[in-house]
């Protein structure tokens, strides 16, 4: 924590003691004013490091192009990871890894006594891969303060915005109390499953108090609650065959729309009022040919709310309707075996929201006003959902600029007022290690 000269020290006595405090690896988390927050901004270094970021515009935009155009399908961020560690050590980070599920991990050290894994650390954290398969082009074309290319704004942008934090604490010697981790984390995106930041919070991963993720782009954005999503692939199986000679047969096809039409007029009244739930079947594939019963159909459906009891009368309603559309089709066959279907989940993302009065988002919104930015408090599906889903205090905010057509092919980031997010950033940081 940085102590403005300007705090009486009696404010600086109850800061401190706060800071000391240390229940088993936590800190006692501090929520600073706007009057402290001017402080902290109008301090000698902070306030030259502000100025830092709001210069490195080409600068960014070169780390932007290069970040963009290593490919990071799902699955595969190992390329773009093993740059990106490079980078933070270039920035002077010497303790930099790559775990064992791909994040790269960098432990910017803080002046407070406790070190090492023990240390509740502030972890912030944007995600390497993006939504696009191998084959996709990502080369980056530019139309003046316009950027094209798949990712860029999600979230290659919210990688360049961890560059940037890290370059300008460490040109300035900020010191923080609390140790900061810069994290590149893997599985944000698809089917991932936020297995990335799963690990990190699973048994052995470094300690974290709080968290920070910087995803999407914009400045006033500030995710609080997290949209919990239940995602399954629905498989149904039988014996197939010709469509003349073996009609009659138990159709994979049929139990699907039968299943799909079930559970759209089950699930409709759950999502028509209280709390937002939205559902939706966004794939569906199989069948070998025009003129054949298919012997397997499947579909992928996900159902999202950030009321955990929404999402759980979702659910309730897809189970049944799959139990319910199989019976159904097997009922109506004439002959041969009877069909199977498989409900496998493909990923669970949990629900969860900060506390009332939790000092991280206090201290968000206090510096979102010192920069004369007027909140927008949402709720989202993040790489947060972890930490909040375990009661510790997290929140998603925008990496700057103007980003459009995310998970397109013409996805585009514009440079406009990018640095303000930069800037944002930089004070919560403050305010919160």
């Amino acid at each position: 924590m940085i102590f403005p000269k300007s705090l009486s020290m009696l404010s600086l006595a109850a800061l401190a003691l706060a800071t000391s405090s240390l229940s088993g690896a936590s800190y006692a988390h501090i929520s600073v004013n706007n009057q402290q927050m001017a402080a902290i901004a109008t301090q000698a270094d902070v306030s030259a490091a502000l100025q830092s970021l709001e210069d490195m515009g080409e600068k960014n935009i070169d780390r932007l192009i290069a970040i963009t155009q290593i490919p990071a399908p799902p699955f595969a961020e190992e390329e773009r990871a093993a740059d990106y560690a490079q980078r933070l050590r270039d920035l002077g980070l010497d303790d930099v890894r790559i775990d064992a599920a791909g994040n790269v991990i960098a432990r910017r050290a803080g002046t407070g006594k406790a070190k090492g894994e023990n240390h509740a650390a502030l972890a912030l954290v944007a995600h390497l891969d993006t939504v696009f398969p191998a084959e996709t082009d990502v080369m980056v074309r530019r139309e003046g303060n316009q950027f094209f290319a798949p990712g860029i704004g999600d979230n290659s942008r919210g990688l360049v915005a961890l560059l940037s934090l890290v370059e300008v604490m460490q040109k300035h010697n900020i010191s923080t109390e609390r140790d900061i981790l810069f994290i590149a984390s893997v599985g944000e995106e698809g089917l991932g499953d936020l297995r990335g930041v799963r690990a990190l919070f699973a048994e052995g991963g470094p300690a974290i108090g709080s968290m920070i993720a910087v995803d999407g782009s914009g400045n006033d954005k500030l995710v609080t609650t997290a949209v919990g999503s239940n995602r399954y692939r629905v498989t149904f199986s039988g014996p197939g065959g010709h469509s003349y000679g073996a009609f009659g047969r138990a159709h994979p096809h049929q139990a699907l729309a039968e299943a799909i039409t079930r559970f759209t007029a089950a699930a409709t009244p759950i999502t028509q009022e209280g709390p937002k739930a939205t559902f939706s079947v966004g794939r569906i594939g199989g069948g070998t040919s025009i003129n054949s019963i298919p012997f397997t159909s499947w579909m992928e459906v996900d159902m999202r709310s950030a009321n955990p009891e929404k999402l759980a009368a979702l659910d309730a309603a897809f189970q049944t309707a799959m139990a319910e559309a199989l019976e159904t089709e097997n009922a109506r066959r004439k002959a041969n075996d009877a069909l199977t279907v498989e409900v496998k989940a493909v990923g669970l993302r949990p629900a969860g929201t900060n506390a009332d009065d939790a000092p991280l988002v206090a201290n968000a919104l206090a510096a979102m006003r010192q920069l004369g930015v007027t909140p927008r408090q949402t709720a989202s599906s993040t790489d947060a959902n972890i930490p909040l889903s375990l009661g510790i205090p997290a929140v998603t905010m925008g990496s700057g600029g103007i980003g459009r057509n995310a998970h397109a092919p013409n996805e585009s980031w514009e440079d406009k007022d990018s640095h303000i997010a930069l800037q944002i950033l930089l004070l919560t940081i403050l305010a919160e290690a």
